[in-house]
């Protein structure tokens, strides 16, 4: 009789071990997906901190750009206010005859320096000045056609006529330059 109590004891250890075993694996399992759980939150976290990097340096970058863009073109809208005010003055000093240079010599001397001034003033902030010749070819991307005629002793697509120059900011068209076109000569 002393065997089956010997039996009944092992069976005892052996179901109090089985689930002491199952507990272990449980909890083994249970820390398990705890980490797995946490790898994926580290991996997450991760993720979201370089997209986040990566978006910092974007805005950082386009916020430069733009900072460069406003201190280039910012003042487009005055200078190109200011163009007629270089046509005009222009178009005065071109107009003067000598008589008149003699008697309003002062007068013109002082429109000429308001006008290297003005220019300076133009270069300074990076306006340049397109001037076209009569002779030159038509480019689209810096001058504008007034009108197009036949001319004699031209090809087509020669400058005939500029009417007004035009003028660029650093790398942008401010306004073209104004000219007349030769077309096909009539033969």
């Amino acid at each position: 009789m002393a065997e089956p109590k010997e039996n009944d004891f092992l069976d005892d250890i052996e179901q109090a071990m089985a689930e002491e075993f199952a507990e272990d694996a449980a909890e083994i399992d249970d820390e398990a997906l705890e980490l797995d759980q946490l790898r994926a939150d580290r991996d997450q976290y991760k993720d979201r901190f370089m997209r986040a990097l990566a978006d910092a340096e974007n805005a950082r970058k386009r916020s430069d750009k733009d900072r460069r863009e406003a201190e280039n073109y910012g003042g487009s809208k005055l200078a190109r206010d200011m163009l007629p005010v270089y046509d005009n003055m222009k178009r005065a000093l071109e107009a003067a005859t000598e008589e008149q240079r003699q008697v309003s010599g002062p007068l013109l001397e002082g429109v000429e320096l308001t006008m290297r001034e003005l220019l300076n003033v133009f270069k300074k902030h990076g306006i340049e000045v397109i001037a076209p010749e009569v002779g030159d070819k038509f480019d689209p991307q810096h001058h504008q056609a007034m009108f197009e005629a036949p001319v004699p002793g031209t090809k087509a697509g020669d400058i005939i006529q500029v009417a007004a120059e035009g003028f660029m900011l650093h790398d942008r068209l401010l306004r073209p330059a104004q000219v007349g076109v030769s077309s096909q000569p009539a033969g």
